[in-house]
């Protein structure tokens, strides 16, 4: 059964059309990679998922349950759908540890003996349970990245969503942060992503949707559709990638 559906989902700010008519399920356990020049509404298509953008018409259910603007159905939304953007967002004045345990302890009311024990499995997970007493200036960028989607883990969400997390981000450091998500995926995270990165996508997604002035425009499997692409949109945008 799809924890995510997406119904016609339309939305514009002001005359600009940014999602037309996008209709989508995400099965649970699956990898989707949205790929897509720049523009063509994947990031927005993320923030709708998870409530930070209404919509302006369609229909978003998550798990079920229908995505609403209203305060207390966003807040239960939030806590079972971890998101991570370009920008890591984390708390300069606060230990990598703290980072991820603000939210457990503010939200789910756990006790500091709880969150430390949640925050040490989250962040073996990324790989760095050593650095649980530093400092995010002590950081490198991938390593704040690894931080961000610890703390995204540690509420334990049903889905992840991935905005471009490697774009700013050196190829050595955009490849611990890739490994770290590929572990996701083996271990049955339901994951949707807006990513460039190509080989990834080819890698690790079950299922691949280019999405073209707001539209999807093609999706399928990466084997079929890398190599058979259908439309001389994403000729293009596969061609273009390459160089």
């Amino acid at each position: 059964m799809a924890i995510v559906n997406l119904s016609g989902v339309r939305k514009s700010y002001g005359a600009l059309t940014v999602l037309r008519d996008v209709s989508l399920a995400v099965e649970r356990g699956a990898v989707v990679a949205l790929v897509g020049r720049s523009g063509s509404g994947k990031s927005t298509l993320l923030r709708c998922i998870n409530g930070l953008e209404p919509i302006d018409g369609g229909e978003v259910v998550v798990d079920g349950r229908r995505v609403e603007q209203n305060e207390a159905s966003l807040r239960q939304l939030r806590q079972e759908i971890g998101i991570v953007f370009q920008s890591y967002n984390l708390f300069p004045h606060l230990t990598v540890e703290r980072n991820v345990t603000l939210a457990l302890s503010l939200v789910k009311k756990m006790s500091a003996q709880e969150g430390r024990a949640v925050a040490e499995k989250v962040l073996s997970q990324v790989g760095l349970r050593e650095k649980m007493a530093a400092y995010p200036e002590q950081l490198s960028g991938g390593q704040q990245q690894r931080v961000a989607i610890a703390r995204s883990l540690a509420m334990q969400p049903k889905l992840m969503l991935f905005d471009e997390v490697t774009s700013a981000l050196d190829p050595e450091l955009k490849e611990e942060v890739l490994k770290v998500m590929e572990g996701l995926a083996r271990e049955g995270m339901t994951m949707i992503l807006v990513t460039h990165e190509m080989d990834f996508a080819r890698r690790v997604a079950d299922q691949v949707v280019f999405m073209h002035q707001g539209r999807i425009h093609e999706q399928g499997p990466p084997s079929r559709l890398f190599a058979e692409p259908e439309t001389p949109e994403f000729r293009q945008f596969i061609a273009s990638t390459l160089n």
